[in-house]
């Protein structure tokens, strides 16, 4: 019985041993592997947007009035173009956020509060999860095209 509970204990410091190397080769390997996110999500966010999107030089003028329409009557109430709220300042959001990222932000605000490393550290910071406001992918981009030309004009 001795023996046996000896064997035991050795073969288990053998495999600690060895699967020491693998832990490190696994702790060494990309952080996208580790959190399971691509190159393009870690970038630009987690959703639907899944490929760059096309933005013309200069913002379009109807989309701009679409998305400040959108922004006053579902945004405003939790974010100021200058300085915080209850969420983030969005005035300068397009200088610090991809289009891509600010899009899939809006459209799925639940996944990247839970697996997208920003979203977590923004949740953190604001101790608030921003809600799904129901709105399209055409609404998104009316949006980013708002807080562009404000950002340009600002």
């Amino acid at each position: 019985m001795k023996s046996i509970l000896t064997a035991l204990v050795a073969l288990t410091l053998i495999f600690t041993a060895c699967s020491g190397d693998d832990s490190q080769q696994r702790a060494d390997s990309s952080e996208t592997e580790e959190q399971g996110l691509t190159e393009f999500e870690l970038e630009h966010g987690i959703g639907p947007i899944t490929e760059r999107v096309s933005l013309s030089e200069e913002p379009d003028e109807d989309l701009v009035i679409r998305g400040r329409d959108i922004y006053e009557m579902k945004c405003e109430m939790c974010h100021n173009m200058e300085g915080r709220m209850v969420g983030p300042a969005l005035g300068d959001v397009l200088e610090r956020r991809s289009a891509e990222f600010v899009m899939n932000f809006i459209l799925n605000p639940q996944g990247m509060t839970r697996n997208h490393p920003e979203g977590q550290r923004m949740l953190q910071e604001y101790m608030t999860a921003m809600p799904f406001q129901n709105v399209s992918e055409d609404d998104a981009k009316a949006l980013v095209e708002f807080l562009r030309d404000y950002n340009m004009n600002n």
